[in-house]
C-alpha cells in the first residue's frame, strides 16, 4: 500500500516526510531512498538515506517518474522504503494521471511508499484511495 501525506503548501508535509525518512533510515534493515525535486532536503535527511533529485535526471511527468522508481528498485532489491516529496511538481497536477501512477506503483512489491501531495483530500479522485491511504 502507498501512503500519502496531503495538505496545501506550507502545511508541514515536507518536514513530516523528512522525519519519516530519518526514522526509516535508522530502523530499516535495508536501504531507504528519498526522491525530491531540487536539493532542498540535503541537510534534513540523514546520510544513511539515499537522496535523489529528479531535476538532475530531467524527470518530468508520471511516466518518467514511474520509470525512475522502477529502475531504482530493479537496481537494488534491498530497498525497503521509497519516499517522494513534491509529487505534483514532478508528475503534474492531473489527478487522474496521479491515480494511474499510484496504481502502477502499487504493483512494486516489498517496498513501503510514502509521497507528499499538495492538495486537499476533497480535490483528489476517489480512485487514488484504492491504492493509497492518508498518512497525516
Amino acid at each position: 500500500m502507498i501512503k500519502i501525506i496531503i495538505g496545501k503548501k506550507g502545511s508541514g508535509k515536507t518536514k513530516l516526510l523528512a522525519d519519516m525518512v530519518n526514522t526509516a533510515a535508522d530502523t530499516s534493515l535495508g536501504n531507504v531512498v528519498c526522491i525530491e525535486k531540487s536539493d532542498a532536503l540535503i541537510y534534513s535527511i540523514k546520510y544513511k538515506a539515499r537522496l535523489v533529485d529528479t531535476d538532475t535526471y530531467g524527470i518530468n511527468g508520471y511516466d518518467e517518474y514511474y520509470g525512475m522508481i522502477a529502475g531504482i528498485k530493479a537496481g537494488n532489491h534491498d530497498i525497503t522504503h521509497i519516499f517522494g516529496d513534491a509529487t505534483l511538481r514532478i508528475g503534474g497536477r492531473d489527478f487522474d494521471k496521479l491515480a494511474d501512477f499510484f496504481e502502477r506503483i502499487s504493483k512494486i512489491e516489498d517496498v513501503e511508499f510514502i509521497f507528499t501531495v499538495s492538495a486537499d483530500k476533497e480535490e483528489l479522485p476517489k480512485k487514488i484511495f484504492d491504492f493509497a491511504e492518508v498518512c497525516n
